[in-house]
């Protein structure tokens, strides 16, 4: 996955264009090296001022900006990528009551790939972000449900990321399979020796 960021970034930046993202979901585990499966895609959950280190996110642009596009599909070409390997679709987010956890800009953890600054969701964040993934299929056997439990979450942070998933989703039935998978987590974690 940094091989191809680079790529972009170094198209991008042979265009003389720049372009700041925020990353979640598994490719932000795999950059924070907390995971080590294979992901095809980089979920762009905010955009930011290309500038170093970026501030203040905003939502991504739908569709993304045509430099930016016409990078990641030349990288997709030479690296057998899906089309969209890096999208926006987790712009949606903003959508909620609290898009991002309260103070998530502050804890971003930034890198440089050419022309492209890549901001990685903070540990605690990818929390918030895995947990509410996690429970649209409550089970141990949801890969969402996986990296949840690789980021060893405490049971504070899980009461933290639970009342953030409440204010996004009213939904009780939702917050039920947000109560199991906290469940879940506390049991898997009494069986890890660990």
């Amino acid at each position: 996955m940094e091989e191809a960021l680079q790529a972009v970034g170094d198209l991008l930046a042979d265009e003389n264009e720049r372009f700041a993202i925020v990353v979640i979901g598994g490719a932000a585990l795999q950059l924070l090296g907390i995971v080590r499966r294979t992901t095809h895609d980089v979920d762009v959950v905010a955009f930011g001022h290309a500038t170093a280190p970026p501030t203040r996110l905003i939502r991504p642009p739908n569709p993304l900006p045509a430099p930016l596009v016409r990078a990641v599909r030349a990288v997709a070409r030479d690296r057998d990528l899906g089309e969209d390997w890096l999208n926006g679709g987790p712009g949606g987010q903003w959508d909620n009551p609290s898009p991002l956890p309260p103070g998530f800009e502050s804890r971003v953890h930034w890198q440089s790939f050419g022309g492209l600054e890549v901001g990685i969701a903070d540990r605690f964040d990818l929390v918030h972000f895995k947990l509410e993934a996690a429970a649209d299929h409550p089970t141990s056997a949801n890969r969402h449900f996986r990296d949840l439990l690789a980021l060893s979450p405490t049971p504070p942070e899980l009461r933290t990321a639970a009342n953030w998933v409440r204010e996004n989703n009213a939904d009780n039935g939702y917050y039920a399979s947000v109560e199991r998978v906290i469940t879940l987590i506390a049991q898997a974690a009494h069986q890890d020796p660990t």
